[in-house]
């Protein structure tokens, strides 16, 4: 279990990394502060204490579904997708300056994530709890992919 868990905690924070690294200045730039955003928009701050969580949690709730899963090569492939949507994102909005490609990645994003809880759910049991916040997450970011694509 914890040769598992240290496996996805790398996979996981390197996606974010690797996404990072096209995020430039990202929400202090000057491109994202002349947007016009959700009035729901979180602090800068709370975006990386998010995903730090999240993909804490994500990586503990992959640790737990992988020995159960019957298809390991199709839970391996849904777990694929969602790396490269969730490094894809970060370059489509902060980097190309593409809100409507932002906006079609994360809401596959958030469909692959949702199909995750929903699917993993009765091998999972209570442990669904770990992916919960990536979902909710994603429901509140693609809100405010889609305010700013809608504003602006």
């Amino acid at each position: 279990m914890t040769l598992r868990v240290i496996i996805f905690l790398v996979l996981n924070f390197s996606a974010l990394a690797l996404g990072g690294l096209f995020t430039g200045k990202g929400v202090p730039s000057e491109w994202y502060m002349q947007l016009s955003k959700a009035p729901w928009t979180p602090p800068g701050w709370v975006f990386g204490t998010a995903w730090t969580s999240i993909m804490i949690c994500f990586s503990f709730y992959m640790a737990y579904i992988w020995p159960s899963a019957d298809n390991k090569s199709f839970l391996t492939g849904l777990y694929i997708v969602q790396w490269i949507l969730n490094v894809s994102w970060n370059p489509a909005f902060f980097y190309f300056h593409n809100i409507l490609a932002g906006l079609l990645i994360i809401s596959i994003l958030t469909v692959v994530v949702g199909y995750f809880l929903f699917h993993y759910a009765p091998q999972a049991k209570y442990k669904s709890v770990l992916i919960l916040p990536y979902f909710l997450w994603l429901l509140i970011a693609t809100s405010l992919n889609g305010y700013i694509f809608l504003k602006n």
